[in-house]
């Protein structure tokens, strides 16, 4: 059963909470009784979260480390509102345990992230990193490139991401190819994009770009042997997750030559240390996890989040249950 929403406390942790849009503290404010902010300016750990969570009903959740340990200490919460469509880093388990109802905001950053993908497919094909450096060091050098052009781009995920890419990438006039362990063949027929295996994928790509969840069928699949079945001299792309790839591998593809470069939107550690070793190769390109760091893809996630949390503190259902509960009294 719902109650008084002004009795209400919510935590926000995101840091792009309302950055683009002021109106989403306000709506927010004025629904509730309190709101506590974020007071770093990163995610969140367990132990941080341990003291913050007593006394919240809500949660909107950025890439907080939600774990056990943490909801062990959340005496009312009811929703964990994530920001974003990962749930990774939530203890699934924990909150159905507790009776807390979780969520997402599925496809509000599709695009940001799609553009993002091709910016860093752009990016490798053309050098442009290396040709800003260079140029600003006072050279003038002449680097050669490769066209999207006829070349074959290969998407491991056909979801919403996957799919966004896809019709980007067409307007380029490349082949697409797609994997995906459940495949929509209604929209690779309407992309005109071949579902296939990955042994069929991987030697015919030109590019290779990551768009699967983290589950434990997926974690590290990009490992030496993925890696070797690759398309000599393609270039793997990841604005997923960090932990879809075997780092340690795939820093020996690169030195081996095998793989010509990487473009990483993301890392197994985030952020990664400076000791990382990818990070000191010219032919991997590193961005810090920015996929979803639009104007457009901030305010679609920040207002599903918050219509998410709103409604289960109603006692409605929820927009987007990953894990959806009835809610005590």
């Amino acid at each position: 059963m719902a109650g008084d929403l002004k009795s209400m406390r919510v935590l926000v942790t995101p840091t792009s909470y309302a950055k683009h849009d002021p109106r989403l503290k306000q709506v927010l404010e004025e629904s509730v009784g309190e709101v506590v902010y974020n007071p770093t300016a990163r995610p969140l750990t367990s132990p941080e979260l341990r003291d913050l969570l007593p006394g919240c009903d809500g949660f909107i959740a950025g890439l907080d480390t939600i774990d056990a340990s943490a909801l062990d200490a959340a005496d009312r919460l009811k929703v964990i509102a994530r920001y974003g469509v990962g749930v990774e880093r939530v203890d699934l388990e924990a909150a159905k345990t507790k009776g807390i109802c979780v969520t997402n905001t599925p496809n509000a950053n599709s695009n940001a992230v799609a553009e993002l993908t091709l910016g860093l497919m752009l990016a490798l094909a053309r050098q442009i990193p290396t040709a800003v450096t260079t140029t600003r060091a006072g050279e003038w050098r002449r680097l050669s490139g490769i066209s999207l052009e006829g070349k074959t781009v290969g998407l491991i995920g056909f979801g919403n991401i996957g799919r966004a890419v896809a019709r980007r990438v067409k307007a380029f006039d490349c082949a697409v190819l797609a994997y995906d362990p459940y495949p929509n063949t209604a929209a690779a027929t309407a992309l005109g994009v071949q579902l296939t295996d990955l042994d069929e994928l991987l030697p015919a790509a030109d590019f290779v770009s990551l768009h699967l969840p983290v589950v434990p069928e997926t974690r590290g699949m990009v490992d030496a042997a993925f890696l070797a079945k690759m398309k000599r001299d393609s270039y793997l792309i990841n604005t997923a997750r960090g932990d879809l790839i075997d780092e340690a591998a795939l820093l020996a593809a690169l030195n081996a030559g095998h793989v010509a470069g990487a473009a990483l939107d993301c890392f197994t550690v985030e952020p990664p240390g400076a000791d990382n070793a990818l990070l000191h190769l010219p032919q991997v390109i590193a961005t810090p996890h920015a996929g979803a760091h639009t104007d457009g893809a901030t305010n679609a996630m920040g207002w599903g989040a918050l219509e998410n949390c709103l409604a289960v503190l109603r006692g409605e259902p929820a927009l987007n249950p990953v894990i959806a509960c009835e809610q005590s009294s």
